[in-house]
């Protein structure tokens, strides 16, 4: 099942009265439980197309279809309500709220959706055990390494069993030890929960663990290609 389209997506930005061509007609699919990767240098498109699929931001001409849903036409509000439900995000900042628990950041998503006191706290003690972040449940951010704080951005990503996970260089503040251990517990979740990881990143492992490599560069896809593995 196809979780993510784009036909001949075309994205402008004025920028100090010139125009910015940050995608050119891209084309592409996204299939339920890919694990692939958008590779390219700064200022590719590379990111400006996450955002696009995450509804983050809207295309200027073509089309993208997110869990059979053209978004095209779709208000603000209904972009927000496809984001809540089928859509988790890891950044590379991480984005926690610095004000929060590691557990209340992990429930937020599903606080805002209103989703039963009981079912919130089950779901957050699995995935807790999923991450590996057991018995840190009170810690805050601050508190906490930078491979940790990004556990918790997976584990706030998943709560809500999205159908796509969109990942923007989420080991660009990592080193590799602990970049290679996020992408492997990624790719473990990949396989259990059968969701759709998109990365962006110019981080060779992150292309080497890719099941599919789609390269781009000044907004057009250089190139598109199947895995046999990880």
């Amino acid at each position: 099942m196809v979780v993510v389209k784009a036909d001949n997506v075309v994205k402008d930005y004025s920028l100090e009265g010139q125009t910015v061509h940050a995608l050119r007609g891209v084309n592409l699919e996204f299939k339920e439980g890919e694990f692939s990767a958008i590779a390219g240098p700064s200022g590719s498109g590379k990111s400006t197309f996450l955002h696009l699929a995450g509804c983050l931001d809207t295309i200027t001409s073509g089309n993208i279809i997110v869990g059979g849903d053209d978004t095209k036409n779709m208000s603000r509000n209904e972009l927000a309500l496809l984001r809540r439900r089928h859509i988790g995000f890891i950044f590379q900042a991480y984005n926690l709220i610095p004000v929060l628990s590691v557990e209340e950041n992990i429930s937020f998503p599903l606080s805002l959706m209103g989703v039963d006191k009981k079912k919130i706290k089950e779901r957050t003690a699995k995935v807790l055990h999923e991450v590996g972040l057991e018995g840190m449940e009170k810690r805050r951010p601050k508190e906490m390494s930078g491979g940790q704080q990004q556990r918790v951005a997976i584990a706030r990503a998943l709560i809500k069993k999205p159908a796509i996970i969109l990942a923007d260089e989420p080991t660009a503040n990592l080193d590799s030890k602990i970049g290679r251990e996020i992408l492997e517990l990624m790719l473990d979740l990949n396989k259990m929960e059968k969701t759709t990881f998109i990365f962006s990143t110019h981080d060779q492992m992150v292309m080497d663990y890719a099941r599919r490599l789609i390269r781009i560069r000044d907004g057009q896809i250089e190139s598109d290609e199947e895995k046999e593995s990880a």
